[in-house]
C-alpha cells in the first residue's frame, strides 16, 4: 500500500467518525457542527489533522464559528497545539494531543525475541489484575479493557507482566492497545506482545491504528513499522465566549 493509500484509508475512518459529512481538504482545515461526534467526548470539540489537513467537529454552531475563526489564524499542526489553542480559544479542558500512526504490511517490523506470547479472552480475570497493578491513569490511557480481539500476553511465573489486543473500528480498521506491568517497562516486552497483536490484525485484513501520547508508545509504534501520519486532539471550550481572543 503506498503512502498516500494509507493516508486515504485513515481520513476514511475519521470522516465516518465525524458523523457529519466532512472532507479533509487539500490543505487548512474544514469545521463542522456535529454533536454526536465520535472525534472527543460528548459535547467536546475533536480535532483530526492527517497529511497536513484537519479536520474538527464541534458540538454547537457557536463552538464551530469559535473553531472556524481559529483555524485563520493557526494552521491545522498549530490546531492540536494546545499551548497554541490556548492562546486564542477559551479552553478549559484538553484531551491529547495523540499521535496517530498506521501501519501496511510491507512494512511491518515484527518482533522475534523468541517470547512465550499466549492467546487468552479478552475477559480473562489475568487481565484484570495487570490492569489494576498499572493505576487508572495508565489502564485508562491503554484502553486495553475496551478489546474485542483475544489479548497476547506474557507471562513471569503466573503473572501476566504485558498484554496487547485490539478493538475493531470503522472502515476495517483495529485499534491497538498494549499494557506492561510498571515494574516491567523497559525491557521491549510491549513490542513483542504489540507484534503478536498486530500479526493477528493484518491476518484479518485489518489496517491496524496505534494512538500515543507518551514517548515511549511512540518508540514501540516506530518500531514495529507504523507511520505516523497526524494527530488528535479533544478540547472543552467555556461558554458565554463571543470571539477568538485577539
Amino acid at each position: 500500500m503506498t503512502g498516500d493509500l494509507l493516508l486515504g484509508r485513515a481520513r476514511e475512518l475519521w470522516t465516518e467518525l465525524a458523523v457529519t459529512p466532512v472532507e479533509f481538504p487539500s490543505n487548512g482545515t474544514n469545521v463542522v457542527v456535529s454533536p454526536g461526534s465520535w472525534l472527543c467526548p460528548p459535547l467536546w470539540t475533536g480535532v483530526v489533522v492527517l497529511g497536513g489537513a484537519g479536520i474538527v467537529t464541534a458540538p454547537s454552531v457557536q463552538a464551530a464559528q469559535l473553531m472556524a475563526a481559529a483555524s485563520r489564524k493557526l494552521s491545522s499542526e498549530e490546531l492540536v497545539d494546545d499551548d497554541r489553542l490556548r492562546e486564542v480559544l477559551p479552553v478549559l479542558d484538553v484531551l491529547g494531543p495523540a499521535s496517530l500512526f498506521y501501519l501496511d504490511r510491507a512494512d511491518f517490523l515484527p518482533a522475534h525475541e523468541g517470547a512465550a506470547v499466549e492467546e487468552v479472552m479478552c475477559g480473562d480475570n489475568e487481565l484484570v489484575s495487570l490492569l489494576a497493578g498499572a493505576g487508572e491513569e495508565d489502564a485508562d490511557e491503554s484502553g486495553l479493557d475496551t478489546i474485542t480481539s483475544p489479548a497476547f500476553v506474557l507471562r513471569e511465573g503466573e503473572d501476566v507482566v504485558a498484554a496487547a489486543g485490539y478493538r475493531t473500528w470503522s472502515q476495517s480498521v483495529t485499534h491497538l492497545s498494549v499494557l506492561v506491568a510498571p515494574d516491567c517497562r523497559g525491557r521491549g516486552l510491549a513490542r513483542v506482545v504489540a507484534s503478536a497483536a498486530v500479526t493477528h490484525a493484518l491476518d484479518a485484513g485489518q489496517l491496524p491504528q496505534w494512538r500515543a501520547r507518551p514517548h515511549p508508545s511512540r518508540r514501540v509504534a516506530h518500531a514495529l513499522g507504523f507511520q505516523e501520519l497526524g494527530s488528535q486532539l479533544s478540547v472543552r471550550l467555556g461558554d458565554g465566549a463571543d470571539s477568538v481572543r485577539r
